[in-house]
């Protein structure tokens, strides 16, 4: 009995050396550099404009154990009342950026925007490391809002792509949508990117936003 005992004893050892420990499971959290928030506002597209976004993506990386970084929302801002635009490639950072399973999406911001980025529904994961559901899924929340051309540049004119710059959550106003699974109604290009595929119908409200593939979700990267 002695000897079976000490044999399980060494066996469970083996094991509990095979099983990550707590400060382990924390320096991966602390790795991550890149996620898709994993719930919206609540208020559509309103996010109570850049400055809110960037909040948001701290509040989530920060509960999620993702500490020490400055956290950028993907969002571009539309000039209005004198002011001027903002692209949502500037306010990023430099990268490489990866996922919370250590997967990198991209090296830098010339690679995130280019054809070989490796930004898929695999590796656009959430704070959490968990998967966004996408095109076949149910609901689909494919739909991010980014308000950014597919250079990852601000829109000119007097358009509005970005809801009111991340302010309006009702019947008026528009934004750019991407797509987090590289997915939609064909083989075309704006089907298939990641931050510029089509604008919100219906408005700035989280229904207008569910009615097209979304949930109100946006993309956030560690910028330090």
């Amino acid at each position: 009995m002695h000897i079976m005992n000490g044999g399980r004893l060494l066996a469970a050892i083996g094991l509990l050396a095979l099983v990550p420990t707590g400060s382990a499971l924390a320096q991966s959290a602390q790795d991550t550099t890149f996620f898709v928030t994993s719930v919206g506002s609540g208020k559509g597209a309103d996010l109570g404009g850049l400055e809110g976004a960037d909040r948001h993506c701290q509040s989530l990386a920060e509960a999620a154990g993702i500490r020490g970084k400055v956290w950028r929302a993907y969002l571009s801002t539309q000039a209005s009342g004198g002011g001027t635009s903002v692209n949502a490639k500037d306010r990023i950072g430099r990268g490489p950026w990866q996922n919370a399973k250590g997967v990198v999406i991209a090296k830098d911001v010339a690679d995130l925007h280019g054809p070989a980025n490796n930004l898929t529904k695999q590796t656009a994961l959430t704070e959490k490391g968990e998967p966004v559901k996408g095109r076949g899924d149910q609901p689909n929340e494919h739909d991010m809002l980014t308000g950014s051309q597919p250079d990852g540049t601000a829109f000119a004119g007097s358009e509005d792509m970005t809801c009111g710059n991340w302010t309006k959550s009702g019947t008026e106003g528009a934004a750019m949508l991407g797509h987090h699974d590289r997915s939609g109604l064909d083989e075309s290009p704006p089907a298939k990117s990641w931050n510029s595929s089509h604008a919100s119908r219906g408005g700035c409200s989280q229904d207008a936003l569910k009615s097209t593939g979304g949930a109100g979700l946006f993309y956030c990267f560690a910028a330090n």
